[in-house]
């Protein structure tokens, strides 16, 4: 019976440090997708006067896995809130 418990305790940390593996992973990918939109920046800045985004920045950002920017906008919603500052209140 020890045996079997050394297997499925080894099992579970082989099962966990794989996760975990795989979450930073994924989270550099992010990362790294999320840096390559900087080419988008002329397009968003407040007072930009080219309104139709570069071949370039469409590029990049069809590349961004869509879990990734949108896990990336409820965070950087959410900063203010836990910064204590008032919360965003972006209007049409």
């Amino acid at each position: 019976m020890g045996a079997m418990k050394s297997l499925i305790a080894a099992v579970i940390v082989v099962v966990i440090t794989l996760g975990v593996q795989t979450r930073l992973a994924e989270s550099q990918a992010c990362t790294s997708q999320l840096t390559n939109l900087n080419v988008c920046a002329p397009y968003v800045v407040p007072g930009s006067t080219n309104p139709n985004p570069s071949a370039e920045c469409c590029s990049a950002l069809q590349s961004v896995n869509h879990d990734c920017l949108c896990n990336t906008l409820r965070v950087a919603a959410r900063l203010p809130s836990h910064c204590n500052l008032q919360p965003l209140n972006c209007g049409n």
